[in-house]
């Protein structure tokens, strides 16, 4: 059993994402672990990943996409009264290195932590934002 405290997760992954590191960032999760995102995203994104295998594909993909993180902030970290579950809001800032353009974004995560493993992460987000600094057309337009 790890000691690592929810936040103490989140620090590591705040790190590992800053750095690139698409394997770490996967080995944060549980081999079941589940990523789900509320809103669909530009074409080709997932609103659902099953597994840390599924993680570290499409996580080694994203680092290697033009979007170039500079800043990943847990702007508030709220506990429930599962000890498992946290609320995270989330604020990230970058740059579409193809482009030059900047972004930024918040997003509420909840979060399900167990054994410093993250086993399920839920993402609300406006996708817009990316698609919008990308370029990429909204569903549409």
């Amino acid at each position: 059993m790890s000691s690592a405290t929810p936040a103490d997760v989140l620090v590591r992954r705040r790190q590992l994402i800053l750095n690139g590191d698409a394997d770490g960032f996967a080995d944060l999760f549980a081999p079941d672990a589940v990523i789900e995102s509320s809103f669909a995203g530009p074409p080709g994104t997932p609103v659902r990943l099953q597994g840390r295998e599924a993680i570290r594909e499409y996580s080694r993909r994203v680092m290697a996409s033009p979007l170039r993180l500079e800043d990943l902030e847990v702007a508030e970290l709220y506990q429930t009264q599962d000890p498992e579950v946290v609320i995270a809001e989330m604020r990230a800032k970058g740059t579409v290195a193809t482009t030059g353009r900047p972004f930024t974004t918040t997003s509420v995560q909840i979060l399900r932590i167990r054994d410093g493993h993250i086993v399920r992460s839920r993402d609300f987000a406006d996708p817009r934002i990316l698609q919008d600094a990308t370029g990429d057309p909204r569903p549409g337009s």
